[in-house]
């Protein structure tokens, strides 16, 4: 706690070398003197504060108190501060500003120090969430100083503003730091960043979200403001900014969160990339930072068919369909096997889904069955597979369709095979 009473006073003289003061000061009451009594008194607290000792400093303050009556308003409010300062040392934050308000309370203070006490109660009270007290104090203060120092608390009023649900009123303060520093060649302080993009965010201002977020990947460059800027992009419907930023952010190794990764191979899905959307996911799966599930199963298998990658695709439905309770996955495998003219897998996986069974369209795997067969001219099991598609309304006028075309090559066959016995 030592340590912190001496910081907290070296910072309250090295806040008192301010420019102009000594023309604001010429317009108040002249301070009393402290007189070395009370002098003395005060450091012997400090110094047993220093010490460790704080109870016995609080002791010799209150032994200080009982003189008040004959005490000028200088020793008085060096009383009350010396009191804030050991409260604060403690973490009695609440007992801080009490005592802190007593300072600023009292005539004829030292103006660096009515300064300094007014600004330290608009953090304390800002910390207290008391903000309407925060914004009291930092007004109080600003009416003190000369404007070119009222900059020192645009951050702590945009602050206290956000706090207190006033974002428009906000926006102004943190702009005004953010811009005062890039004017002078510096990089701003991150969370003023942060504050206005909350601001903004809270103004449902998201072209504007996007413009500081771009500003925070230039300065800070984390992973977290590249993906957040790519879902503002999305927000906006700026696809292809959105994947722009999530692919640099993927190859500089800023995607690990499964979350992100989703996002990443969903967006190459949805910009007609689905080789890179398969891959991205496949690699996710192998590297354990997606779980192996039905939903990222499908979204995998769904990828490689559009890629037209069949040894994926079929890989990616036989592995989700072990998961699902129907046999849907069965059959998209089915039809991906029968496109690819690999019809004995297709007759298997067709097979697999109706006996996995809930079914959609159940009369569409006997009209994959029949096709295979067809195909590989097995025209007899071709025609029972398409009699038991005729059994289904979503598929019996298909079904009647390929049975005319299928006894139509059965009898072609017939005659050509008896042609050749004769």
């Amino acid at each position: 706690m030592g340590k912190l009473l001496k910081v907290a006073i070296i910072a309250t003289v090295l806040l008192a070398a301010v420019s102009n003061q000594a023309a604001w000061a010429q317009e108040r009451k002249k301070t009393p003197a402290l007189r070395e009594q009370v002098y003395s008194q005060l450091a012997r607290a400090q110094e047993l504060a220093d010490a460790g000792d704080v109870p016995a400093g609080l002791q010799v303050l209150q032994a200080v108190e009982q003189k008040l009556s004959s005490m000028n308003s200088y020793e008085r409010a060096m009383l009350w501060n010396f009191y804030a300062y050991m409260h604060y040392g403690q973490d009695n934050i609440d007992q801080a500003i009490v005592y802190f308000a007593k300072v600023v309370d009292e005539e004829a203070l030292p103006l660096a120090l009515e300064q300094n006490t007014l600004f330290s109660l608009a953090q304390l009270a800002l910390g207290q969430g008391n903000y309407q007290q925060s914004l009291g104090y930092l007004e109080r203060w600003q009416q003190l100083v000369p404007v070119d120092q009222h900059s020192k608390a645009f951050v702590l009023k945009a602050q206290a503003l956000y706090q207190a649900g006033d974002y428009a009123a906000a926006l102004m303060p943190i702009t005004q730091a953010i811009d005062g520093a890039v004017a002078k060649s510096v990089i701003p302080d991150e969370n003023w960043l942060v504050l206005q993009r909350a601001i903004y965010f809270e103004l449902k201002q998201t072209d504007q979200v996007a413009k500081v977020l771009e500003q925070m990947v230039r300065w800070y460059n984390k992973p977290e403001y590249w993906v957040q800027l790519a879902g503002v992009y999305g927000q906006l419907g700026e696809e292809a900014k959105q994947l722009a930023m999530l692919e640099a952010a993927y190859q500089q190794g800023f995607l690990v969160k499964g979350t992100d990764l989703l996002n990443l191979a969903q967006t190459y899905f949805f910009s007609d990339l689905p080789f890179k959307s398969g891959r991205v996911l496949e690699q996710a799966l192998a590297d354990q930072k997606v779980e192996r599930n039905l939903r990222n199963l499908k979204m995998l298998a769904q990828a490689w068919v559009a890629a037209r990658e069949t040894d994926k695709a079929v890989e990616a439905l036989a592995a989700a369909a072990e998961l699902s309770d129907d046999g849907e996955l069965d059959a998209q495998r089915a039809t991906v096997l029968l496109n690819a003219e690999r019809h004995q897998a297709a007759i298997a996986a067709a097979q697999a889904a109706l006996t996995k069974g809930n079914l959609q369209q159940p009369g569409t795997m006997h009209l994959v069955i029949g096709m295979a067969e067809l195909n590989q001219e097995n025209y007899n099991a071709a025609l029972q597979a398409f009699a038991r598609a005729k059994e289904f309304e979503q598929s019996r006028r298909t079904a009647s369709q390929w049975q005319r075309y299928a006894e139509a090559e059965l009898e072609q066959a017939q005659r050509l095979a008896e042609i050749n016995r004769s």
